[in-house]
């Protein structure tokens, strides 16, 4: 009907490459007239490429969470990539849980806010699909990560919030065997001890508004003189300051509270929180990369890729004295 081949049909639904602008808009017009859709499986079958990533993600109801599908979407749509999205509700990923993906015969998956069993790594290397810890790495395990250098983080937050004048700390975790915990406390801790401050009380939890909410509660109700709470992630740090506000102390004249991530609703008068900002628009950038890259050459040896961030200072921290 267009009076041009099938690869040329072809090309301007994979993109219009090499196909005049006059030539394009014929086709499309055609095929929006007579109702014709690109058939995605049976291409699929001649490329042998689905173009369809994964992503697990436990924790969605976090804001931070919810912007990082976010920006995995806006930047995989252009590349042609769909997602398959698969909420999980557990901290380990295990074999059962990526069965499904494979069913959609996906070319790769990213894992946020959990970690990949080996039995789920081996599974996925036997099906030769990709798999990358985003926010996250665990030692030896045989796959990529990329993730916000939190150990160094830490150490920065410790550092300010110490010249601020502060001496006696709680920090409110997330699940204390993650490499995000573990790096938290280990750099926070180091600080403190360079400065031969031991008042430091640790309450591992979850990266949930409730529990930071309940944390802060009985922590301020038993160990009236903390002066500063050091918190896990933004959305643990909101509930701390409701917590705190309604046992009733001030924010930051009697307790000062730092949160973890910089999610867009700290732009609201409630919660001028003071936090650290991870590179998250770099992050998402780089797994994408190293996603697409790792698809292309299965024998690529993995790469453990870790970015910097930045403190936010707002109006949560006071100096002390």
């Amino acid at each position: 009907m267009a009076g041009v081949s099938q690869a040329t049909v072809s090309r301007v639904f994979a993109g219009g490459a090499n196909v005049s602008e006059k030539k394009r808009k014929k086709i499309l017009e055609i095929a929006e007239k007579i109702g014709y859709k690109p058939n995605a499986q049976a291409r699929s079958l001649i490329t042998r490429r689905t173009m369809m990533v994964g992503i697990i993600m436990r924790n969605i109801r976090d804001p931070f969470y919810a912007a990082v599908l976010e920006i995995f979407h806006t930047r995989f749509a252009p590349l042609g990539y769909q997602l398959i999205f698969n909420n999980s509700e557990n901290e380990v990923i295990q074999e059962a849980e990526i069965a499904k993906l494979l069913e959609y015969n996906v070319e790769g998956i990213i894992v946020t806010d959990a970690l990949l069993s080996e039995g789920a790594t081996r599974k996925l290397k036997q099906n030769g699909i990709v798999s990358i810890l985003f926010n996250r790495y665990t030692d030896g395990l045989d796959c990529s990560a990329v993730y916000c250098d939190n150990y160094l983080a830490a150490k920065q937050i410790a550092t300010y919030l110490v010249e601020m004048g502060h001496r006696r700390f709680a920090f409110i975790s997330g699940p204390p065997d993650t490499s995000t915990t573990i790096d938290r406390l280990k750099g926070f801790r180091e600080v403190l001890d360079e400065r031969n401050i031991t008042d430091l009380a640790i309450v591992p939890g979850s990266y949930t508004y409730e529990s930071g909410f309940q944390s802060a509660q009985e922590l301020v109700t038993r160990n009236k003189h903390i002066d500063c709470i050091f918190c896990g992630s933004d959305i643990i740090a909101l509930g701390v300051m409701d917590a705190v506000r309604l046992v009733g102390f001030r924010i930051p004249e009697d307790i000062s509270v730092v949160g973890f991530d910089n999610i867009r609703m700290l732009g609201w008068t409630p919660y001028p929180l003071t936090t650290w900002e991870q590179p998250l628009e770099d992050m998402v950038t780089s797994t994408v990369e190293l996603l697409l890259k790792e698809i292309d050459d299965k024998n690529a040896e993995p790469q453990i890729i870790a970015m910097k961030g930045h403190l936010v200072i707002r109006n949560t921290v006071r100096k002390k004295g």
